[in-house]
């Protein structure tokens, strides 16, 4: 099981702050922005920016915000000068980490990020390092009740894998079949917590209790950046890690 899932979903217990809520909001207009300038304002016709709409409007961002950021993308000016960059690395233990990033000055971005695997720890690996670990999955996390019964319905309704996180189902299918699968879950009037295509590790290193809190402490830092939009590892933590790291602040 990825690692990434457990961080997740303990962030997701822990809450959002204030100060964290508008960071995340910058970065899901980030995200509508240059799904924009890649394949247009119409949603129906670009399916990056349907699914940045719908993640922003998962986390409860107002619908002003996205049609602002809609137009910002259409528009060039501030949104034009962003640039996509993948940076891969390695962090304690020596599990692989892949970062997705929008940026208007590498340089500061590719500074901020080795600052950050330095003082965590770890280390900014070169170019192709680690991304070959992982492949792109279209993830769908459900506020489960039964969760064998959902399963089973996943399954039918066209899920590779089914996962049970603490109380919640976490459903893994292709990208290209998210949005079916979850307008199947849907029907089901389900609470649909996230669903996203994200990039999930092929095999997982399960890690100590001290490397494991290292690792989430650097996971933390490495996706608090601004520039940094999604944080991928292919770290696994024991549950005593993970106890005393969502009983932190």
């Amino acid at each position: 099981m990825s690692g990434h899932s457990k961080w997740s979903q303990i962030k997701r217990q822990k809450g959002v702050s204030d100060s964290r809520r508008g960071q995340l909001f910058t970065k899901l207009s980030r995200e509508i922005e240059a799904a924009v300038r890649q394949g247009g304002t119409s949603p129906e016709m670009n399916f990056r920016l349907r699914l940045a709409i719908q993640k922003a409007r998962d986390n409860n961002m107002p619908m002003d915000n996205i049609e602002r950021a809609i137009k910002r993308g259409a528009g060039g000016a501030e949104g034009a000068s962003l640039i996509e960059a993948t940076y891969e690395g390695y962090g304690p233990g020596g599990t692989a980490i892949l970062l997705e990033a929008l940026t208007d000055n590498r340089n500061r971005t590719t500074a901020e990020i080795r600052n950050a695997f330095s003082r965590g720890n770890g280390s900014l690996g070169e170019s192709g390092c680690v991304t070959w670990i992982f492949e792109p999955k279209g993830v769908i996390t459900v506020a489960a009740g039964d969760t064998e019964e959902l399963a089973l319905y996943a399954i039918d309704a066209g899920a590779e894998d089914v996962k049970v996180i603490d109380r919640s189902l976490e459903i893994h299918t292709k990208p290209e079949d998210l949005e079916g699968l979850r307008k199947a879950l849907e029907e089901r009037e389900l609470a649909i917590v996230s669903a996203e295509v994200l990039m999930v590790p092929k095999s997982v290193v399960m890690l100590d209790e001290k490397a494991a809190l290292q690792t989430l402490r650097l996971l933390d830092k490495l996706e608090e950046l601004d520039d940094v939009q999604r944080v991928f590892t292919n770290a696994d933590f024991p549950d005593e890690a993970l106890e005393k790291y969502r009983s932190q602040g």
